[in-house]
């Protein structure tokens, strides 16, 4: 069951998003590199966003345990230099391994979107670990597109 989060579900989805860092964290341990009370801010940052009106939080229930997350939000993503462009932000998404390829996460997504619909905006954007193969093969089968790349190279020694 999708379902919109509520104050109880802060603290696991706090820890969803923990088990969300570290399975970033071994595709990328230069980025991901949680705080040590990460889990327990983010939880605290959900629970804020439960009731700003411009943020929805919907997580995936199976058996009366919360399995997942989507967290969206919508803004202008550019800078005072650009012309606005208001759009809906996915946050995050994250969904216990073994729940995966069951269409949890597509509804997760699909749900966002219906919000994100309601509320004005017609597209919406998010990020995506290049090594992560599985979630680049989800968003591409959902429609989505390459428009940004992140890049990152090391600063060699000098001498």
């Amino acid at each position: 069951m999708i379902r919109l989060a509520d104050a109880a579900d802060t603290e696991r989805i706090g820890d969803l998003w923990a088990e969300m860092v570290a399975f970033h964290a071994v595709l990328d341990p230069q980025t991901f590199r949680p705080a040590e009370d990460g889990a327990e801010r983010y939880a605290r940052g959900i629970q804020d966003r439960l009731g700003d009106s411009d943020a929805r939080v919907l997580v995936a229930e199976i058996d009366g345990e919360v399995v997942g997350y989507v967290n969206g939000v919508i803004a202008d993503i550019t800078t005072e230099l650009f012309l606005p462009l208001r759009c809906g932000l996915l946050a995050d998404i994250y969904l216990q391994a073994a729940y995966r390829r069951r269409g949890l996460g597509k509804q997760l997504v699909e749900r966002l979107l219906l919000w994100f619909r309601s509320r004005g905006v017609n597209h919406f954007e998010w990020h995506v670990s290049a090594g992560n193969h599985e979630a680049l093969a989800f968003w591409q089968a959902i429609g989505g597109e390459t428009t940004m790349l992140r890049m990152r190279a090391s600063i060699p020694e000098v001498d």
